[in-house]
């Protein structure tokens, strides 16, 4: 797949999007978003400040953190905090999460350093070029579900489409994150280092249910300044069919 070809088909997720948000004659006047969403494939990062083995996929993940074409979402798991040192970024849902993955994968294990990519591919330890092939592979797909998303103010309209008709219920999910926050590690394995953790997860909401058949149509809140990502993805932790951020 060549990088024209990768930008290619990055380009017809965002025209559709375009399309779509359009008035067709132009005869009537739209409010203007105050941001500009960006679409892409997810890679759920799962790490923990504990995690020996962590550091050098945080600088791989650092990199994919500045990607456009990539939503790139670290959530810290808690299961490394006995350790010796508290990851003050995990959480227990985080944890639960990455299980919901294993047992649909069947699977009786988690392990950290983990991507997940598109909510199917499971990228275990230190492996850029696998992660690079799975981007390009998941990039290329032909979309089936057009995202518009818009916010104004506090109110942030989803909207969607299938084509065709997926057949099954989807997951209309938010998260919100923080874009980078350093510090030093005082404790346990990573004892003395300093580290600038990126897109840190802070919250991750299922907030309806789509039927995926009918055009989805769904308004909600989202307070404060934190990046907003929403997620569509195949009910029961399957393959995320759709993306959308806005930051």
């Amino acid at each position: 797949m060549s990088r024209l070809s990768l930008l290619a088909a990055t380009f017809v997720l965002a025209c559709a999007t375009q399309a779509w948000a359009g008035d067709g004659d132009g005869a009537e006047e739209h409010h203007a978003p105050d941001m500009v969403a960006e679409f892409g494939v997810v890679i759920e990062y799962y790490t923990a400040q504990g995690c020996v083995a962590c550091p050098p996929v945080d600088a791989h993940f650092a990199t994919l953190a500045d990607r456009p074409d990539v939503i790139a979402l670290a959530l810290h798991v808690d299961y490394w905090d006995y350790i010796g040192w508290k990851d003050r970024f995990a959480k227990a849902a985080f944890t639960e999460r990455q299980r919901a993955y294993a047992r649909r994968a069947g699977s009786n294990t988690i392990y950290t350093p983990q991507m997940i990519i598109g909510g199917i591919d499971r990228v275990q330890g230190f492996k850029p070029m696998a992660v690079a092939d799975l981007l390009i592979r998941h990039a290329a797909g032909q979309p089936t579900v057009a995202l518009r998303l818009d916010r104004d103010g506090i109110h942030l309209d989803i909207g969607a489409e299938a084509d065709p008709p997926l057949g099954h219920e989807v997951s209309v999910q938010i998260v919100r994150y923080k874009p980078a926050e350093t510090m030093r590690i005082e404790s346990g394995e990573n004892s003395g280092r300093r580290n600038t953790f990126r897109n840190i997860v802070t919250s991750w909401k299922e907030i309806g249910r789509w039927n995926g058949e009918d055009s989805l149509s769904l308004r909600t809140t989202a307070e404060g300044s934190e990046p907003i990502v929403v997620i569509l993805q195949q009910a029961g932790h399957g393959a995320i069919l759709a993306a959308g951020r806005l930051r």
